[in-house]
């Protein structure tokens, strides 16, 4: 599932470079390059297909990139064993401390 989710996060990123090399910044772009004077309708039409495409895939990615995150496995810490290892840190022989006290003699 996580390769699906990469992968389609990889072909969104390419599609929405292109969208946006084919937007120009000064709002004509790809419109005025197809647009005549007779077909003003079909440029607008273009420029809000470009806008929404930008936007769809834009949210495709941080949707996707969302559920990624999500689905990573949670590091979960136990309390108990790392307590037992510090225990042996402090013990390194496995004595107990009352044991050290009376220097080894019940």
């Amino acid at each position: 599932m996580d390769i699906l989710l990469s992968i389609l996060i990889i072909i969104a990123s390419v599609l929405l470079t292109l969208v946006i090399f084919v937007q120009n910044p000064k709002g004509g772009g790809l419109s005025t390059d197809f647009g005549s004077a007779s077909q003003l309708g079909g440029v607008k039409k273009t420029n809000e297909f470009i806008d929404k495409l930008t936007w769809s895939l834009a949210g495709i990615i941080v949707v996707a990139s969302i559920v990624i995150t999500m689905r990573q496995p949670k590091a979960i810490v136990d309390t108990q064993k790392q307590g037992t290892q510090q225990g042996q840190e402090k013990n390194p022989q496995g004595q107990n401390p009352q044991d050290q006290n009376n220097g080894g003699k019940k």
